[in-house]
């Protein structure tokens, strides 16, 4: 009899445990989005936006934390070494997945160091001059560049950059010799070029829409391969006379390589319901970018050809950071 009520019991406690719920599902503390570039610029602007809203569906909060430098490396050095756990993001960019690894030899590979989680959003690039330099269309900066050869400068995020690239391929094209200025972040540079310090800039649309109201700085050209819906009468700097100059911007929620898929699955319905939010659209939209949303294998084979893209153009262009 005791040996039946011993196995009896055994079973009654296989069968509570069977029974008791399991831990606390992901996520149970506060997650972090490293943002490459410094606060104010619209990788900082766009993290805060979907970061908010991924913690409301994640049910815990989402801390942005800024680490500029390095054109976007340090950030993702850092977050390439983290531990897989869900609990650091980044959001990533052309800069960070394409352009600066095709330019220079990095601690981090942008395929192999993360798991993708999704796209966020496209942002087209813009050619803006300040104001005061007296210029209303390219043909009149490409003008202005051969009278002075070296009265223009353009701020940039810094070698590798999509911002720096683009200057690179518009002195190229234009036959003009504008010195780059590197800034650790797009809104500081944005800053000096609406203060007049330097005299034009690429930056994303994302970036610049709201300061294009003030009017301090002039939008003169997409640096894209069509004009944009909310600029109509904007042209591209093929249309404008200076072809081969094509750097549109992209963003996208990354984290360490070896994250479990059913902790991506959760971030990416997270991530793709917050875009599909209509008051995040809206406030995306405000900044002159477009939701894009993917799944984790999209976002994948998307950074894998980026990769190929830009180290064919690089190669073809002989751009390295820095220089030509």
């Amino acid at each position: 009899m005791r040996s039946h009520s011993f196995a009896a019991a055994c079973v009654a406690v296989l069968l509570f445990i069977c029974a008791t719920p399991a831990p606390a599902a992901y996520p149970e503390r506060t997650l972090t989005m490293i943002v490459p570039t410094a606060a104010g610029g619209g990788n900082d602007v766009l993290a805060r936006i979907i970061g908010q809203k991924m913690g409301e569906l994640l049910g815990q909060t989402v801390v942005v934390m800024n680490k500029p430098g390095a054109q976007g490396a340090i950030a993702a050095d850092y977050v390439a070494r983290q531990e897989p756990d869900g609990y650091t993001l980044m959001l990533g960019y052309i800069g960070t997945h394409g352009i600066n690894p095709a330019m220079q030899r990095l601690n981090y590979d942008p395929v192999r160091d993360f798991t993708p989680i999704g796209l966020v959003a496209d942002s087209p690039t813009l050619l803006v001059v300040n104001a005061g330099l007296g210029v209303d269309d390219v043909a009149a900066l490409v003008r202005y560049g051969k009278k002075h050869p070296d009265g223009l400068s353009y701020a940039s995020a810094g070698p590798g950059t999509a911002p720096s690239v683009a200057g690179l391929l518009f002195n190229r094209a234009a036959g003009v010799n504008m010195l780059d200025v590197p800034y650790k972040g797009s809104a500081p540079a944005l800053n000096d070029t609406l203060a007049g310090v330097t005299q034009v800039m690429f930056p994303s649309l994302f970036s610049a829409y709201p300061q294009l109201q003030s009017g301090k700085i002039r939008a003169l050209a997409v640096a894209g391969p069509t004009r944009l819906g909310s600029l109509p009468n904007l042209p591209t700097l093929a249309e404008a006379g200076v072809p081969g100059v094509e750097v549109p911007q992209w963003y996208a929620v990354f984290a360490p390589a070896g994250l479990d898929a059913v902790v991506v699955s959760k971030l990416n319905t997270a991530l793709n319901q917050a875009l599909a939010d209509a008051g995040v659209a809206a406030k995306i939209a405000e900044q002159g970018a477009e939701v894009r949303r993917s799944s984790s294998e999209e976002l994948a084979r998307f950074v894998e050809s980026e990769a190929v893209r830009w180290k064919r153009l690089v190669d073809s262009e002989r751009l390295m950071a820095g220089g030509m």
